[in-house]
């Protein structure tokens, strides 16, 4: 699949998370896979900045779709099995970029880097994911 089909499909998931919080898949290329988001109010904490949890949604979609799409494999299916997140900068409005690079792709086991940048490209968080491949039964 070239990469404005496999932009397009990934875009396309409706009554999903990623549509709840506008994620919106932006490049992809060797060995990285970018997505933003932006930060409006629905993703709020309630001292009115991007919360923690929203972040780390965006940082997991973007991980376990790199996963997907990195391992150019479509017969597999991938979980994300544990993520972490240190938050370093607070941010209340306009969008915010995951940037999904692989640490280690396993053909079981993948570990990944998503840094999380602002559109100044100040890094608000550094998450690291951790994804399960397996066979579709």
């Amino acid at each position: 699949m070239d990469k404005e089909s496999l932009l397009k499909f990934f875009n396309s998931n409706s009554n999903t998370l990623m549509q709840t919080l506008d994620i919106e898949f932006v490049d992809f290329g060797d060995d990285f896979v970018i997505a933003k988001m932006p930060v409006t109010s629905k993703v709020h904490q309630p001292e009115g900045v991007l919360h923690g949890g929203a972040t780390v949604a965006l940082a997991e979609t973007v991980g376990s779709s790199a996963a997907f799409i990195l391992n150019k494999n479509t017969n597999r299916t991938i979980r994300g099995i544990e993520i972490s997140a240190n938050h370093l900068k607070s941010i209340s409005n306009g969008y915010i970029y995951a940037t999904a690079r692989p640490i280690n792709k396993g053909k079981t086991i993948q570990l990944w880097e998503i840094k999380v940048t602002n559109e100044e490209n100040e890094l608000i968080s550094i998450c690291k994911l951790t994804t399960y491949s397996r066979k579709k039964k």
